[in-house]
């Protein structure tokens, strides 16, 4: 077990890894305004940053010291590939690897990566072992390996897949509520993670357990945590223009005491405005623009003129655009 998991608190929150989401100025703003316990990067494609796509890859695993403990999220369903890039992750200063056997996305699939290794134990296991020897070539210490999975593809396959990753000394199993085919049109099944944790318990083995699935808030996920036994708890969805969901684990001073009324709105919109500079300023040479429209939807509504302001942001193609917007609307308050 790596130093840093067994510092965490019970339960400690982890911010969830998601393409085109979690990028490294979304995890800016939530290391200056609410910082959780342990922060995942959006997945990687092992594949690539062994290829001339690291060039641009590599800015998706950009990361600044107060994000840590900081977790670097790959797929690959290519050992000798997987290892190469888990050396070069290593290098690069991370307190973790976690590898990607979940996603449900078809291209991902399509490589035999993702959820598509709940359909192949044997190639799982190659996997994680080339994770362990790529950290081993890096000659980094201390760097934890961990699993983020569902409870299995078309139907619940826990009773021979969870203990299959328990028995592979991984750091931490991050157990999605859900089934591939379900995606997340049905609720997530919380008595599923408590099963894990059973079996992790009558197994003997140290891995942490981190439920994940349609987590609403910190209650919330303390609740859950009480319920099934978890060491952690992984938000995602919930987090979409909130950068303060967090907050409260650290008592941030930054965020202000009203959480509702006039005040927190101005705070919110000049915080989105922020993260648009900040998204710009890192990310502006190699990502489209449009990837911050998804943020707007989050940031801008539950109040009055959300809609009108919202179709003005969707318009905009520059921070520049952005503040003029938000600036006149401010104005008008």
């Amino acid at each position: 077990m790596k130093k840093f998991w067994n510092k965490l608190p019970k339960p400690f929150f982890c911010l969830a890894p998601m393409a085109d989401v979690t990028d490294a100025a979304f995890r800016g703003m939530f290391a200056k305004y609410g910082k959780p316990d342990v922060t995942w990067t959006e997945f990687v494609s092992a594949d690539g940053l062994v290829s001339e796509g690291r060039k641009v890859l590599k800015y998706d695993l950009m990361y600044s010291e107060n994000e840590r403990p900081i977790i670097a999220q790959l797929f690959s369903s290519h050992p000798s590939k997987m290892r190469e890039a888990a050396c070069y992750v290593a290098t690069l200063g991370f307190d973790g690897i976690d590898i990607n056997m979940g996603c449900p996305d078809k291209s991902v699939e399509k490589q035999g990566a993702g959820a598509a290794m709940m359909k192949n134990i044997k190639k799982a296991g190659e996997i994680i072992q080339a994770v362990k020897d790529g950290i081993k070539d890096s000659k980094k210490k201390g760097v934890s390996v961990s699993v983020k999975t569902r409870i299995g593809y078309n139907n619940n396959q826990i009773e021979e897949w969870i203990p299959f990753l328990l028995s592979q000394d991984i750091d931490a199993l991050t157990i999605h509520a859900r089934t591939r085919k379900e995606m997340s049109d049905v609720p997530a099944r919380w008595e599923h993670v408590k099963e894990v944790v059973d079996i992790r318990d009558k197994m003997g083995v140290k891995t942490k357990i981190i439920g994940n699935g349609d987590v609403r808030d910190l209650e919330h996920g303390r609740q859950l945590a009480k319920e099934t036994g978890c060491d952690g708890i992984m938000i995602g969805r919930a987090v979409f223009g909130n950068p303060f969901l967090f907050a409260p684990l650290h008592k941030n001073k930054k965020v202000l005491n009203d959480s509702e009324g006039q005040g927190f709105l101005i705070k919110k919109l000049k915080v989105m405005l922020e993260h648009t500079k900040l998204y710009e300023k890192l990310l502006g040479k190699v990502k489209n623009f449009a990837n911050m429209k998804k943020h707007y939807k989050a940031y801008v509504n539950g109040f009055d003129g959300a809609k009108e302001l919202r179709i003005k942001l969707m318009e905009t193609k520059s921070y520049k655009e952005v503040e003029k917007v938000i600036k006149d609307f401010i104005k008008k308050k």
